[in-house]
Formats: C-alpha cells, structure tokens, sequence
C-alpha cells in the first residue's frame, strides 16, 4: 500500500501546487486523443520516441499499466495576468518539467518499475534518434498523458483532483504509476 502522506510531501518539496491519489482504473486510452496528436498541432508527432506513434499504440499503453493499480497525479499551476499572458503559460510549463525531473529522479529510487507520464514532449536530446535508431535514453523517456491517448481533465476529474483551479490560471498535469 503506498503511503500517500509521504508521497504528498515529495510532491510539494518537489515544487508542485496540487497533488492527489491516482486510480489507475480510472484510466481511458481514447482513439480520439490520439486522433488530435496525429492532426499534429504541436509539430511533434512522428518526431520523437515519446510521442504518437513512437511511443507506441493504445493497446500498447493499456498493456504497460495493466499491472499498475495505484499512483500519484501532480501538478503545476500558474497565475496569468490575463488570458493571453504567454509568458506565464511558458514558465508553468517549464516549471512543471523542472518539477516532474526532480520528482522522478527520486521516485525512481524508491519505485524502481514505476511508470511515469508527463506533460509534452520529451526534450531530454537536443535532437530525437527517431525513427532511425533506439532512444538514448530508454530508462528516462516519459510520454505525456495526452500521447498516452488520455483526456487530462477527465483523469483529473475521475481522481478529485481539480483540474481548473480558477480565473486565468493554467494547469500542467503528470502523473506516476507506482503500484
């Protein structure tokens, strides 16, 4: 059984804002998440290890948390002055990726089969070996829950943990699978 307690409190000396239990039934790989990855808004997909289709198919991602039952959601919350402040929206999600990093390097220390989902897109190398060669780095690619072909607010939702946390404010969303 994981001791939530401690896990909360990594989660906040990691830097996080909000934090909460992860069911992992709770998770829906929907086509239709991936169906918005292959539009390709972000310019990243077929691109990278970490995203559609090299992180692998929904029935893949199903398979891979079959064995999981609980985990941890965390998350990063920024305060924009308006609706349109960039910059606030650009350093929560940088902060939330400083945070996410932290936090995996000790999670992996105590969950050393845990599974991680992030937010974005990998940017550990400056350049992906996709699809040409395997990742350098296996051990530490972390697709984000979009890839996976799961609805944030939706998983955020069916878990109690807010995903609005009020007027102008922007929310990024990770989470680990630790048991």
């Amino acid at each position: 059984m994981l001791d939530y307690e401690k896990l909360f409190e990594i989660a906040k000396e990691c830097g996080f804002n909000s934090w909460g239990k992860l069911d992992v039934s709770t998770l829906r790989f929907l086509p239709e998440v991936r169906d918005m990855c292959a539009a390709n808004t972000c310019g990243m997909y077929g691109k990278s290890w970490a995203c559609p289709p090299g992180c692998g198919s929904l029935e893949e991602m199903r398979d891979k948390v079959k064995n999981y039952t609980a985990g941890i959601l965390v998350q990063t919350v920024g305060q924009m002055e308006d609706s349109f402040d960039f910059e606030t929206i650009q350093e929560t999600a940088e902060k939330q990726s400083e945070n996410y990093s932290k936090m995996w390097k000790l999670m992996r220390e105590m969950y050393p089969d845990m599974m991680g989902m992030g937010t974005g897109t990998c940017t550990r190398c400056k350049t992906c070996t996709y699809p040409d060669a395997p990742c350098r780095f296996p051990d530490e690619l972390v697709s984000s829950m979009e890839a996976c072909g799961l609805v944030v607010s939706e998983v955020c939702t069916a878990n109690g943990v807010p995903y609005n946390h009020g007027k102008d404010t922007i929310c990024y969303t990770g989470c680990f699978l630790l048991e």
